[in-house]
């Protein structure tokens, strides 16, 4: 079971749905010529060498995740937390970006957000019948219209792709992680635990993330105290001080996906981390080891990003 799909159906992608092209072309965001934007929340690491990827039974080997291998990371610097709603609206208001989401006039979201009878148009996917294709969800709208962010803008932004994560790093001066530094954060100096505090996914009875609780897609019994996204600051930060390195929100890597064996797919950009969709019964991947992948230009409302950068300029 484990081998028959790379994308864990947590996720979904827009080459799934047959839905048009974009309405718009993409707007243009110029890098940051010094300042970096949001510095206060970024942490140093210092970099060196750490075991990447797992052998663990619990692991998804045709994902790629093994074998565990020695890599180098230089020094650089973290988000502490994803890009909140609060973040992003900066950026758009700054800049006038607009959205991939927006460009295409949809985007997916689960279908237990959604009324049953909704008056905007959803398109179901066979496979993954949970995800919805809802017309006129983006950021600002993250369950489609008549929704908005007003009172979550200090959660992390959603339905964002790739390039849009892309488009914001730009503007703040800063970058995507590549994938392997991103595990190096995520591990928080500990070496090859399964999860960023330790072994043991509830220390002492404790949630240390957020992801589903119950019977995946029907019941969610919540017992984190979230349904959906939570805040970026809620459950306890590793050990550098990093928040929600696992669950919440997938988050994208500049890296293309890769396994050794099959071909690489330039188009397909890893995310790490999972989210408030996993559940241990089918995608247990909020695992620090697991990986997944999405097309560059797909955004669900379970995906979002950090950045880091390798120096953060004087202002």
């Amino acid at each position: 079971m484990k081998e028959e799909n790379i994308r864990p159906c947590c996720q979904a992608s827009r080459a799934d749905v047959e839905a048009g092209t974009k309405k718009t072309k993409a707007s243009k965001v110029t890098l940051a010529d010094k300042n970096v934007k949001l510095k206060e929340r970024m942490v140093h690491l210092p970099g060196g060498e750490f075991l990447m990827g797992t052998d663990d039974k619990d692991g998804f080997p045709f994902d790629g995740e093994g074998p565990v291998r020695e890599v180098k990371i230089d020094p650089f610097y973290i988000d502490s937390h994803t890009v909140s709603n609060a973040d992003f609206k900066q950026f758009v208001e700054e800049t006038g970006y607009m959205t991939e989401a927006e460009q295409y006039g949809w985007s997916f979201v689960f279908y237990q957000f959604i009324a049953p009878d909704p008056e905007f148009k959803v398109q179901k996917l066979p496979q993954t019948p949970w995800w919805l294709a809802v017309e006129g969800a983006y950021w600002y709208q993250p369950e489609g219209p008549g929704s908005s962010i007003d009172d979550r803008l200090d959660y992390p932004v959603i339905h964002v792709s790739w390039n849009d994560a892309e488009a914001f790093c730009k503007w703040a001066g800063k970058r995507l992680p590549t994938e392997a530094e991103w595990e190096y954060a995520a591990r928080g100096g500990l070496e090859q635990k399964k999860y960023p505090w330790g072994d043991e996914l509830m220390p002492d009875g404790e949630h240390y993330c957020n992801i589903w609780q119950g019977k995946f897609p029907r019941e969610n019994t919540e017992e984190d105290g979230y349904f959906g996204t939570a805040p970026v600051q809620v459950f306890p930060a590793n050990g550098y001080g990093l928040y929600h390195m696992s669950g919440n929100v997938w988050e994208w890597c500049s890296d293309s996906f890769a396994v050794p064996g099959r071909p690489n797919n330039p188009s397909s950009k890893v995310m790490r981390g999972g989210s408030y969709l996993c559940h241990h019964s089918y995608c247990n991947r909020y695992r620090v080891a697991a990986r997944s992948s999405n097309t560059m230009d797909s955004s669900t409302g379970n995906m979002g990003f950090r950045c880091v950068t390798d120096h953060l300029a004087d202002f």
